[in-house]
């Protein structure tokens, strides 16, 4: 799951990178509300957190600039936590959740995680799709018949994102753009790989291929 993390303390930056990369994410930063703007626009993120206050451009600026061009792409904002004024100004400007300053990580993940489910049409505490159920928290998947299989960190983000787009056809450059953070090889191979690494686990009929298209993840029924 790609993760834009727009924070101008570069220590808290650094230190949220680490820890979300341990809970899946594929995490690009950036530190003034321009970047922020233009890696919004040009990337295809899942989720995004925001800090609002910004050097270079405010980060409701940066959000009401997003709403306006139509970026309908999931938000949360951090705010200080007093700051009530700021929480219902973001949700004016478009914003789909706020945390405010200081934090656990884990309320921020299971925040971000609610986020991306609601956004495509998966409410509930745990992922769901084609019989299988993913734990986002041990990164494990159980199977129809109950068999629980542990997963590494890229099959874990390969296979969430298949679970968000059932039935889809998803390209290797689509997949590679929202498993993998910005500095990744566009070009490589790996993801073929891990498709591979899936289907030893999960079936083969489970991802079939569609020959110069991409990967179909498949459910029950289809």
């Amino acid at each position: 799951m790609r993760l834009l993390l727009v924070e101008d303390d570069r220590l808290l930056a650094e230190s949220l990178q680490t820890d979300l990369e341990r809970q899946g994410f594929a995490v690009d930063l950036a530190g003034n509300g321009v970047d922020a703007e233009f890696m919004g626009d040009q990337e295809p993120y899942d989720v995004v957190i925001l800090d609002l206050g910004l050097p270079q451009r405010s980060g409701l600026e940066v959000l009401g600039n997003w709403r306006q061009k139509k970026n309908r792409v999931p938000v949360l904002i951090l705010t200080a936590r007093d700051a009530w004024h700021e929480r219902v100004d973001g949700f004016k400007a478009g914003a789909d959740d706020y945390l405010g300053k200081p934090f656990h990580i884990e309320e921020l993940v299971v925040r971000l995680q609610a986020l991306v489910r609601r956004s495509h049409d998966m409410p509930g505490q745990m992922l769901q799709s084609g019989g299988l159920e993913l734990d986002e928290e041990r990164q494990q998947v159980s199977l129809p018949g109950g068999e629980s299989v542990s997963l590494t960190g890229t099959e874990f983000r390969l296979l969430r994102y298949f679970m968000l787009h059932p039935g889809s056809i998803l390209s290797k450059t689509r997949l590679t753009e929202h498993v993998y953070e910005q500095d990744f090889d566009r070009d490589s191979n790996l993801i073929e790989v891990y498709v591979a690494r899936l289907r030893d686990k999960l079936g083969k009929e489970r991802i079939i291929t569609r020959r110069g298209q991409g990967y179909i993840f498949m459910v029950e029924g289809r």
